[in-house]
């Protein structure tokens, strides 16, 4: 429920004391809130953190810190970091990399509750509210979740939402916890958790290039162009703070890579280009060019096998195992295989070539089901109907 008074900004030794806490407990349940409009990235603008105390009202203890405080957040980021401290959140992949960027830390033992919820039969992608519904019946507001929280001071609203979007984490992490650990899925679920501990919303200036849309249809030449621009482009928006996009958009930027323009005045004929990009820009754009010019052509990379009409049917099979693997797991199916993955293990299959190195094939998918369909393709399994469902058994 939500809290009964206004929740305040806290200061450098409330960091400090709910970093003890949760070294004391071993676990700290965060979130953060960030605005990425108009910005190269996104823009951390609020921490709040629940941790396990025995003093406080129901025994979670809840803070809110500005970063826009200068705060010393080095006893936070030490907790992050520490691999003997569960570090709970809901969707966490951008949370992390904001907070290891914005903080130069590592963030280890993350316990994923939207990853975790595919495990324990709530779906793949459930949203935090719909998930402390479905698991805890508790219900909370999003009347401020898309206010601007760059701006200060801060309202009592946000400050109230901000609260309530922690107050229940931990609550909701024991519950995952526990049917998880009825269902023999935790450490499953853990496996997949450790995958966030490396996310990162950095981007290498040197491959930004082959993130553009249609950049495998230029020749060897224009993809070095292309990179040399790319990757101008994308120091420039670092440096001013701006969205890429703003700076030069895509599709100009893939026709200069066709059309190699060796002059500010060539650039006009290029469309999506305004004045301002031409007066402020121009010639940087232009020495890109002339830098990609002279650089070593770029041959495209050499395409995967690719499949056949016959492949179809397989991959029907395959996906039909594996869904009732996952239903029979209570797990979400898209945790377990993507579309992709089963065409590289059937065209594997079918031309003899080594297992590929995908993730359905690995890790506590191969338990699941990995092994079952490679047998399968293999020829030594078998599909069958017994009492109405599928199954799968060795050949005769």
């Amino acid at each position: 429920m939500p809290h009964a008074s206004v929740p305040t900004l806290s200061g450098d030794d409330e960091i400090a004391r709910v970093a003890e806490l949760a070294r004391a407990a071993g676990r700290l349940g965060i979130d953060t809130e960030f605005m990425s409009e108009g910005r190269y990235r996104a823009l951390l603008c609020l921490v709040q953190v629940a941790v396990d105390d025995a003093d406080a009202p129901n025994g979670v203890r809840i803070a809110l810190f500005d970063p826009f405080d200068k705060l010393d957040f080095a006893p936070l980021a030490a907790v992050l970091a520490d691999p003997e401290i569960e570090i709970v959140l809901h969707a966490a992949r951008q949370d992390v990399a904001i907070m290891r960027r914005a903080w130069r830390t590592d963030v280890r033992e993350v316990f994923d509750t939207q990853v975790a919820a595919g495990f324990a039969g709530y779906g793949a992608q459930t949203g935090y509210g719909n998930l402390l519904g479905a698991a805890l019946g508790q219900r909370v507001g999003k009347t401020a979740s898309y206010t601007r929280w760059d701006a200060r001071p801060l309202t009592e609203e946000q400050l109230s939402y901000a609260a309530e979007d922690v107050l229940h984490l931990l609550q909701l992490s024991d519950a995952l916890h526990d049917k998880l650990s009825a269902h023999g899925r935790l450490q499953w679920a853990q496996e997949e958790c450790r995958r966030m501990d490396e996310a990162t919303d950095e981007r290498d200036p040197e491959t930004a290039y082959e993130r553009l849309p249609r950049s495998g249809q230029l020749d060897p030449r224009a993809r070095a162009v292309a990179r040399e621009v790319a990757a101008w482009r994308e120091r420039t928006a670092q440096q001013e703070d701006k969205p890429v996009g703003t700076i030069l958009p895509d599709p100009a930027l893939v026709e200069i890579a066709k059309r190699k323009p060796s002059s500010p005045r060539e650039l006009e004929q290029i469309r999506g280009l305004h004045g301002g990009h031409l007066r402020r820009r121009g010639q940087a754009i232009v020495e890109a060019v002339e830098r990609g010019r002279a650089a070593e052509p770029i041959a495209r990379e050499a395409r995967r096998p690719g499949g056949e009409q016959g492949d179809a049917p397989l991959i029907a099979l395959v996906e039909a195992v594996i869904r009732t693997r996952a239903i029979e797991a209570e797990l979400a199916y898209e945790l377990v295989a993507s579309r992709a993955d089963l065409e590289q293990i059937v065209i594997a299959a079918r031309r003899g070539d080594p297992q590929p190195s995908v993730r359905a094939l690995s890790g506590w998918r191969r338990e699941l089901v990995g092994e079952e369909i490679a047998e399968l393709l293999a020829g030594r399994r078998a599909v069958t109907i017994s009492h109405g469902k599928l199954d799968v058994t060795p050949s005769v």
